[in-house]
């Protein structure tokens, strides 16, 4: 049985908690993956249990050969991507995730790593990013058009429409979601790199990081008066 809490995973394991229930963690610090197979045993884990025990393993999985691992790799992230929603851009979502997929495979690179590297972590947050370009527009038009604005180099500055909707607690939350999220996802990987002390401290250091995160997210969210529900469009 396989639960999809999806976005709100903390959430509903918190309320499950409260009333007796014990729910499996579906997101493990993600943006700290140093490969997209790490990714997705980081991500959304509820989903891609499901992928690999209902798609990827009846397939065939990786018992038929090389070739035949990369087509059922690619076909579970195609039905993965499809499971969003009936939309080109979902599919090739999927379509991306799984050519990347096939890739590290082919490379042998590891879905588990040990050590830390800054230049592995950032390629692997670069082409997730990437990835949510289709996930995130309408129609491959815009997609591709966010891709063009993107990679073509014409300028460094924000035009005046998209300045006029950034205010200062919009950055300062931003940065501060991207501390805990560094902290939280090195937690891990100072375990293995460092010794407990170091650990202990930072550990002891997040409450101070979450809390005017946590300030910060209750005044942004009390001061719209209209907060569109993302996954409304699946």
């Amino acid at each position: 049985l396989y639960f999809d809490f999806s976005g709100y995973s903390d959430m509903a394991i918190g309320l499950g908690l409260m009333m007796g229930f014990r729910f499996p963690e579906n997101f493990n610090q993600p943006y700290i993956s140093q490969s997209i197979t790490e990714f997705w045993r980081r991500w959304h884990i509820s989903l891609s249990s499901w992928l690999r025990d209902y798609l990827y393993i009846p397939l065939g999985g990786n018992r038929n050969g090389t070739v035949s691992t990369y087509r059922n790799l690619l076909l579970t992230m195609l039905l993965g991507g499809l499971w969003h929603g009936a939309n080109w851009t979902f599919l090739l979502w999927g379509a991306w995730h799984g050519g990347l997929l096939a890739v590290e495979r082919a490379l042998g690179v590891s879905g588990s790593a040990r050590q830390f590297r800054v230049s592995r972590w950032v390629m692997t947050f670069v082409f997730i990013m990437l990835g949510w370009v289709t996930f995130r527009a309408a129609s491959i038009d815009e997609a591709f058009g966010f891709y063009q604005a993107l990679f073509s180099f014409d300028g460094l500055g924000l035009s005046a429409a998209y300045m006029q909707d950034i205010r200062g607690l919009n950055v300062a939350i931003l940065v501060l979601a991207y501390a805990v999220v560094l902290v939280m996802g090195l937690r891990d990987r100072l375990q293995w790199s460092f010794d407990t002390a170091i650990v202990g401290r930072l550990r002891a250091a997040l409450p101070v990081v979450l809390v005017p995160v946590f300030l910060l997210t209750v005044l942004k969210l009390s001061a719209e008066s209209f907060s569109p529900f993302l996954y409304f469009q699946f």
